[in-house]
């Protein structure tokens, strides 16, 4: 069993709330995540979209490009509209031998909305679920046949958010999966039997944690995605609530071999990048130790 180990620059640049970006480069970024022992990162806004600038960059640290967020529309979008959208990240990607893109779908998300609290995301029936899985396995399907995969990353305050919800888009599409725990325990759901239902859709990994006591102080009434970030809701495997010697167990058992990342977006005054990527990283391979995963460089 194979396993590689990556992280996410949200925890030093934060797209959506500036306030939380630590004041760093690429350069220094990708230095303190290889010297944390990660080999991987998925791209954020600081990022070249060109691999002739970007390549010897990430030489340098030996770092590869391990994945990277598209806000999706096909919710309400066009399928070839979304096509045109993708394609220059798609370009890049390939050529920087990434193993897919992260899918996240933006549509009616309150994701991004500081003020409008978690109770108002968007909802739909089994009907609008069973078209939305037609249309986004159509678009799976041409990506991946254009040489470069998306995997699906069920979010926190989007439209597929609880454990329900995506057990009905898993049913009415063909599309892969990013499976995130600490996004899956966020919104109330099972993480290991997601697992056990989902596992052989499952094509990259998202290892992010939860302060569960932040979670459960939320009043989602009132409060927005945003402000459980910025109270702390994320945090690194290892600094959280969750088991991932389990959850990391599983996974070996059904067979996942790939990437894992961290992606955990927090407070980087409160929460050092370096030194959480450190405890990170230790804690996933003693994880992967125990999975009996041999984590390649």
């Amino acid at each position: 069993m194979k396993a590689r180990l990556g992280i996410a620059p949200i925890a030093w640049w934060n797209d959506d709330l500036a306030e939380l970006s630590d004041d760093v480069s690429l350069e220094e970024c990708l230095r303190q995540a290889s010297e944390a022992g990660f080999t991987g990162m998925e791209t954020g806004r600081r990022f070249p979209m060109d691999m002739a600038a970007l390549g010897p960059v990430l030489e340098r640290f030996a770092i590869s490009v391990c994945g990277g967020w598209f806000s999706g529309l096909l919710l309400d979008g066009d399928l070839e509209a979304e096509k045109d959208r993708i394609a220059a990240q798609m370009r890049f990607f390939v050529a920087a031998g990434a193993p897919c893109i992260v899918y996240g779908e933006t549509a009616r998300s309150i994701q991004g909305m500081r003020h409008v609290p978690l109770a108002r995301k968007p909802r739909l029936t089994e009907a609008e679920m069973a078209a939305y899985g037609r249309r986004i396995s159509d678009f799976a399907d041409w990506c991946a046949a254009e040489g470069m995969p998306i995997s699906y990353h069920h979010h926190m305050a989007a439209a597929v958010e609880t454990e329900a919800e995506l057990d009905l888009l898993m049913k009415h599409s063909s599309v892969p999966l990013l499976f995130d725990a600490g996004h899956m325990a966020f919104a109330g759901g099972d993480v290991m039997r997601v697992i056990e239902n989902h596992h052989a859709r499952i094509s990259h990994v998202h290892t992010k944690d939860i302060r569960r006591a932040v979670i459960e102080g939320l009043d989602r009434s009132r409060e927005s995605f945003l402000d459980a970030v910025i109270k702390g809701a994320f945090t690194v495997p290892g600094d959280g609530s969750l088991d991932f010697e389990a959850i990391v167990g599983m996974l070996a058992a059904k067979g996942y071999q790939g990437w894992f990342v961290v992606e955990a977006e927090q407070d980087p005054v409160a929460n050092p990048p370096l030194e959480m990527a450190r405890k990170g990283h230790r804690e996933l391979m003693r994880v992967m130790d125990a999975a009996g995963y041999e984590v390649m460089q």
